[in-house]
């Protein structure tokens, strides 16, 4: 299968666009996860979004790319594929797009995450390595994790 990949603020993206990354985010963090939290954040104003589309238009992957922050790195957060995609290793392909954008935007694939603990050995396949013990966030278990710092050093 073949995804059409683009990577926009939120200023570039047309409203149908917007739409279709919160409806897909809600109904995967908030309902299906049956986790109550304000999903659309002021992060999203900031945030470089990274969505996959199939043939016909629908949006199924998607990840947002935050700037560095205090720690000097950018941080790849609500990464998602659409839950009629999920058996097409879909999230693999999601990450490397995800570092491709960071490669080719600050020369680095340098970035740091929250994984919900279930999703450790993923991120783990793409070069992330834990830097926190197992803490809740909203009511699911997350560690933090990074990657290409001098522990783990790629990128």
């Amino acid at each position: 299968m073949t995804l059409h990949w683009t990577a926009s603020t939120l200023d570039e993206l047309a409203p149908r666009s917007i739409h279709a990354i919160f409806k897909l985010r809600v109904d995967v963090f908030v309902v299906e996860q049956e986790c109550a939290y304000p999903e659309v954040d002021d992060a999203d104003l900031i945030a470089l979004h990274l969505l996959g589309h199939v043939a016909d238009g629908r949006l199924v992957a998607y990840a947002r790319i935050l700037p560095a922050g205090p720690d000097g790195m950018p941080h790849i957060g609500r990464v998602v594929v659409h839950p009629a995609f999920r058996d097409r290793r879909l999230g693999h392909t999601l990450m490397e797009q995800a570092l491709e954008v960071l490669r080719s935007r600050t020369d680095s694939t340098r970035a740091a995450l929250a994984a919900q603990e279930h999703l450790q050995g993923f991120y783990s396949r793409h070069g992330f390595v834990a830097t926190s013990a197992v803490y809740d966030l909203d009511g699911i278990p997350h560690v933090d994790m990074e990657r290409g710092t001098p522990s783990n050093a790629e990128g």
